[in-house]
Formats: C-alpha cells, structure tokens, sequence
C-alpha cells in the first residue's frame, strides 16, 4: 500500500493496495512501471487506466473536509495514514492469498501499531519498507493509482470553484487560496484545503488586512 496527498495543501489522501502475483510482473515492466514521483502526470493518466483494469486493488479516499473534521489532539497525519493503511490492506487481503504484506514505511513499526491501539484486530504481518515504491512492484502500482485518483479529483475540485489548484504546499497554493476566501468565503477552505498546513494561517492573515 502506498498513499498520495498528506504533503498537498489541496486535494484528497488516497490510500491504495494492490495485489501483483508473478504472472502481471511483466505486464507492469512492460508499462514501465515505476514510482508515481517519476512519471509525469500525463503518463500516469495513460498507463493507470491499463493498470486498474488487470491488477486488482482498493483505494480509500479522505476528503479535506472529512480531514479536518477528524485532525486534532489525539489525531495527528501519521495516525490517520496508519488507519487508511489498515482499512485498505484488511480489505485487500480477504480476497487474495498474498505471499508478503508491503508498506511504504512512513515511520517506525512500533508507532504504526500505537496509532491502532484503540482499532480492533489490525493487520498484523506486514513488511515496511522505506522508499518501497522503488523497491516493490505492488507498492509502485499502489502510488501509481492513488496518484492518479489524485489527479482526477484535483481536477474535479478546480472544475468545481472554477480555478486551477496547484498540487504541494508553496506561495502557489496561497495565491489561490486567497482568491478562493475572496470569492467563497473563509468555510471553503474547509472543505479543499488541510486547515492544519501553515499556509492557511497566511492566507487568512492576507484576506484579513
């Protein structure tokens, strides 16, 4: 499992496993398959679609709004992909019989397993690997199609308050999160920005003036 968009001031995370046996491996080296940071966001609306078609795999999404709702004291960004990562990976693994359980490791097994504390019956057996998605190919995949679930709904959401949002956590994102509070009101940061970023701290310091 892999996830997108705990780093972007705008958009959703997405969490995705996949399941790669031994026969799709040459089907995914023939795609190039690599991790999402490497390919363009042009080539992964290409290849993802062949993908999502042959390997089988689940994504949970959390919007900003729900994000926010639940960020706070005792629910911080790794204890919330340390949930994402369970939920998707106890779904994945009912309906495939798998050799390793691999996730791109964001901090140390111990605290993975201390933000499940009060989950019942987490995941056990798995494999964390940092910088897995160069590492293993099922990790790769699961970058690849939670990028690209990233791209659509980024580009929904831009459709949606009819503005380009920019991808990251720089000036950019300001510029247009300032724009939007002009034309929507403070709440619409709400609902598409990650309220706890410090950029929000900026932007409405700028609106306010």
């Amino acid at each position: 499992s892999d996830e997108v968009g705990t780093g972007d001031y705008y958009g959703p995370i997405v969490v995705t496993a996949s399941f790669v046996s031994k026969d799709n491996i040459p089907f995914l080296n023939e795609l190039g398959v690599r991790d999402s940071k490497k390919l363009s966001d042009e080539q992964i609306l290409k290849i993802v679609p062949k993908i999502i078609k042959k390997i089988p795999y689940k994504t949970i999404m959390l919007s900003n709004k729900e994000y926010n709702d639940n960020y706070g004291k005792n629910m911080n960004m790794n204890k919330i992909k340390a949930v994402l990562h369970n939920k998707v990976l106890t779904e994945m693994v009912k309906d495939n019989d798998y050799d390793y359980i691999v996730v791109d490791q964001f901090e140390p097994e111990k605290s993975y397993y201390n933000h499940l504390s009060d989950v019942p019956n987490p995941l056990k057996g798995i494999t964390f690997i940092t910088k897995a998605e160069d590492k293993c190919l099922s990790v790769a995949v699961s970058s690849l199609i939670s990028r690209y679930i990233f791209i659509k709904e980024m580009d929904k959401l831009g459709d949606k308050y009819g503005i380009f949002l920019p991808k990251g956590a720089n000036y950019y994102v300001e510029d247009v999160g300032i724009k939007l509070v002009n034309k929507y009101g403070e709440k619409i940061l709400h609902d598409i920005a990650k309220l706890n970023f410090s950029n929000t701290d900026r932007i409405l310091k700028e609106v306010r003036k």
